[in-house]
């Protein structure tokens, strides 16, 4: 049996070494790092209608038919899959193929 100030002792060393581990470690990064994402920019319908930035800090901004900024929130990319998490709170999907984004039901193309 291992005495009780041997246990409080290694539960302290435990303890102290979480603390002091750095935030996040083992974690992926959610800063964005200097080099922007390749997806990072503008996608536009074809038609023009349809604007979306995806900015580097991780934020995106969706003009429609002239409304600037119609739809706002953040947005994560893993792989070619992009997750949206709008400000109202719905979210949405995407994929880029082929350099093209198809999301949900709208298909854009970067706007160079």
């Amino acid at each position: 049996m291992i005495p009780k100030n041997l246990l409080a002792l290694g539960l302290l060393a435990t303890l102290t070494a979480c603390a002091t581990e750095a935030p996040g470690a083992g974690q992926p990064s959610t800063t964005p790092s200097s080099t922007p994402h390749p997806y990072v920019g503008m996608w536009v319908t074809a038609d023009g209608r349809i604007r979306q930035e995806l900015l580097p800090n991780g934020r995106y901004e969706e003009a429609r038919d002239g409304r600037l900024r119609a739809y706002t929130g953040r947005y994560t990319v893993t792989g070619t899959h992009l997750d949206y998490f709008d400000d109202l709170g719905f979210t949405a999907t995407g994929d880029v193929r082929d350099g093209v984004l198809y999301h949900e039901h709208l298909v854009l193309y970067r706007e160079r």
